[in-house]
């Protein structure tokens, strides 16, 4: 699929942050999102903003490239 609903980004964002254990309700808090949000981008439902991609790559100290499953080839 195309976007970040087909891609890893659901996946990587739930393995993180139970890896972790960070609760949603933490990381939403920090991004300044809803508990609900964050189970939405985790489920593929919803795709997140810039901006929350950045903080969420911020707060697990990840590369936003990382998080989408983006290839560092040019």
């Amino acid at each position: 699929g195309s976007g970040l609903m087909g891609g890893e980004f659901p996946g990587k964002l739930r393995r993180l942050r139970e890896l972790r254990g960070i609760s949603r309700r933490v990381l939403a808090d920090f991004c300044g999102l809803s508990k609900s949000a964050v189970a939405r981008y985790e489920r593929g439902e919803q795709e997140p903003t810039i901006r929350v991609i950045c903080r969420i790559a911020d707060y697990f100290d990840v590369s936003t490239d990382y998080l989408l499953g983006r290839k560092e080839n040019l």
